[in-house]
């Protein structure tokens, strides 16, 4: 899906601290009416809380966020409700989200303070594509989807068994545009869902009844205007792929023990599955997690293409994730923004913000002397500055998602099988070693070996050797961790001090031993990322790994298609048929610490069939099946 610059909703203040605006339905009442409003149309319309008691999953879709009325009253609802489901999901597209101050301030005298002062806090940066939001310890999850509402219900992945209608664009569609609506919605009902519009136009309450909702209107009430209540009672089901329904938890294995594994299984984890860990190293973290640090940050490019949509939505999950964790100290690192030396004129980056609309709070251009002032030294030219960026010990952040999960070192998977329904994992001599509902394999370029008795063709993946640097005390003046071509990280005294910087990258290249020609390597580039040099007499120590990375340098993550003999079902990765119960997350190159949170998510969110926090297109685009989908339009 090609993205548009986000326009944040016009608000307009009076003196009495009231607000108005044209892109929402109730900005212009009070909170309290607002959310005596919602309770009676979205919660009530919908049978809410009595239709998710004793649920596992229930999930809410709403076309028109607003300013968070409607969720915070469903929040509210639930925390209030003892017969609540285990998880509330929460998804919403919102065209033009206020931003963060206009969002605090719009709820000043919420009745419910503690929620919306929660859901302020949590805010992410108003850029395209999807947000994934946490509360209640992972039980009540928001994911926000900014930008048109027509495109983003095309590229959603979830079903819903309620909807809430709420934006004036959806109200006042044009005969054609109720009609698609409609036909969208439907696409991700599941059985019995129920929706309500507060003032569904005509247009739009006949597509909903073409698409097989059955509707009903409630009259006016002291509380709340007269309203449109619907139940999806299809005569037949719409064409297409029907996200499946959330499943009740089961247990899964996971291979391989570094981050996209203990990502992923922590994710599994908060799902309520029971998950295992097995690695055929002693302990987790051994490979290239066991760094002893790394950054993570977002990207801009010029074209917005898949490589940067994914990494912006990937460093944004990252932190969400990680900052909590750095700043409690549950894992070693900071959380203080990242500079990344740019080769082009400070013109050229200014323009490209603003052509795309990114905000501060995601990214800066800094011209030379704002970036040198900031990095300590003074660097070439001018830089991007990622304040949500930061730097943490790989290592630290594994053993942190793993401590409350089984971890069994030292056992090698040799093959699997598939038996009863169940994944059988064997060791070197056939022997079972555990049996699970689910498999994720995260073990780097072995996923691969272990994949290809089930139908995998040589997927094209890359296994390079790289070589950090570093040396102990003094770290020159660097303050800040820089990126460009290569890295420079001041490390804390806890740590040695110091700088690390890195890494080489040799394709084909099985030396295990450092070599001091990779050691004057990284200094070269050391020097001219910011001019910086170790110490007379400073004793360099580094570390070898090896990262695996496809050759279109985009993670493989997602359930394990079927060979297709019918190549009109192979064009597409969206309609492959899978493996049941077998997935895969590996191939995060260099990027490891910024992609991992994500994609362990969205494993997470595949193996539980929750709604997905990242868009179909950018789910093409990393799916196991995407070489099988190249090689079916070839031909």
């Amino acid at each position: 899906m090609k993205t548009a610059a986000v326009r944040p909703a016009r608000i307009h203040w009076n003196d009495g601290g009231g607000a108005h605006s044209p892109d929402f339905l109730d900005a212009d009442i009070d909170r309290a009416a607002a959310l005596a409003r919602a309770r009676q149309v979205c919660l009530g319309g919908n049978e809410l809380p009595v239709r998710w008691s004793g649920r596992d999953h229930f999930t809410v879709l709403e076309t028109g966020f607003g300013l968070g009325d409607h969720f915070i009253a469903t929040w509210d609802a639930w925390r209030r409700d003892a017969a609540r489901c285990d998880w509330l999901h929460y998804v919403a597209i919102e065209p033009h989200p206020p931003t963060r101050d206009d969002l605090a301030r719009a709820h000043a005298g919420s009745p419910l303070p503690a929620l919306a002062r929660a859901l302020a806090e949590a805010w992410p940066p108003l850029t395209p594509n999807l947000h994934a939001l946490e509360f209640e310890a992972g039980r009540v999850r928001l994911l926000l989807a900014w930008g048109d509402i027509a495109a983003l219900l095309r590229e959603l992945r979830c079903t819903a068994d309620a909807f809430f209608i709420n934006h004036p664009a959806a109200m006042n569609s044009t005969a054609a545009q109720s009609v698609r609506l409609a036909r969208s919605l439907a696409r991700r009902a599941a059985p019995g869902a129920t929706a309500t519009s507060s003032s569904a136009s005509h247009a739009l309450a006949g597509a909903l009844s073409a698409a097989g909702f059955e509707l009903s209107q409630v009259p006016a009430t002291e509380l709340a205007p007269a309203f449109v209540r619907a139940r999806w009672q299809p005569r037949f089901v719409p064409r297409g792929q029907r996200p499946p329904s959330p499943r009740a938890p089961a247990d899964a294995v996971v291979v391989g023990a570094g981050l996209a594994g203990a990502c992923t299984a922590h994710a599994l984890h908060a799902l309520g599955w029971q998950v295992q860990v097995f690695d055929q190293h002693p302990q987790p973290a051994q490979e290239a997690s066991g760094n002893p640090a790394g950054v993570f940050h977002g990207t801009v490019h010029p074209e917005d293409g898949p490589h940067a949509r994914l990494l912006r939505a990937t460093a944004l999950q990252a932190q969400r994730s990680l900052h909590p964790l750095l700043r409690s100290g549950s894992v070693a690192g900071q959380a203080g923004g990242v500079l990344r030396v740019q080769a082009g004129g400070l013109g050229a980056m200014q323009a490209l913000v603003q052509a795309q609309g990114l905000p501060a709070d995601y990214v800066l251009a800094l011209d030379h002397d704002d970036a040198s002032r900031r990095a300590g030294l003074a660097l070439p030219g001018p830089a991007w500055f990622y304040p949500g960026g930061g730097w943490l010990a790989p290592r630290s952040l594994v053993g942190h998602l793993l401590r409350d999960l089984p971890f069994v070192g030292d056992t090698p998977v040799a093959s699997l099988r598939r038996v009863g329904g169940r994944w059988q994992l064997l060791g070197k001599g056939g022997e079972v070693i555990a049996d699970a509902a689910v498999v994720v394999l995260a073990n780097a370029a072995q996923a691969a070996r272990l994949l290809a008795p089930w139908g995998v063709a040589d997927w094209p993946l890359q296994r390079s050797r790289g070589q950090l640097s570093h040396w102990q005390g003094d770290a020159g003046g660097l303050a800040m961790p820089l990126a460009g071509d290569g890295y420079a990280l001041p490390l804390p005294a806890a740590m040695g001090g110091g700088v690390l910087c890195g890494a080489t990258s040799e394709t084909g290249d099985n030396e295990a031993g450092e070599r001091a020609v990779d050691h004057d390597f990284n200094l070269q580039r050391l020097a001219r990322l910011c001019g910086l040099a170790p110490p007379a007499g400073a004793l360099l120590q580094g570390r070898v790994a090896w990262r695996v990375q496809a050759a279109d340098r985009l993670p493989v993550a997602g359930p394990l298609p079927l060979p297709v003999a019918d190549t009109s079902r192979g064009d597409q990765a969206r309609l492959l048929p899978r493996q049941e119960g077998l997935f895969v997350c590996t191939a995060l190159g260099g990027r490891g610490i910024t992609l991992a949170p994500l994609m362990g998510a969205v494993v997470a969110a595949q193996v539980a069939s929750t709604p997905l926090p990242l868009e179909q297109g950018l789910l093409d685009a990393i799916d196991p099946g995407r070489w099988q989908v190249r090689a079916t339009r070839r031909r």
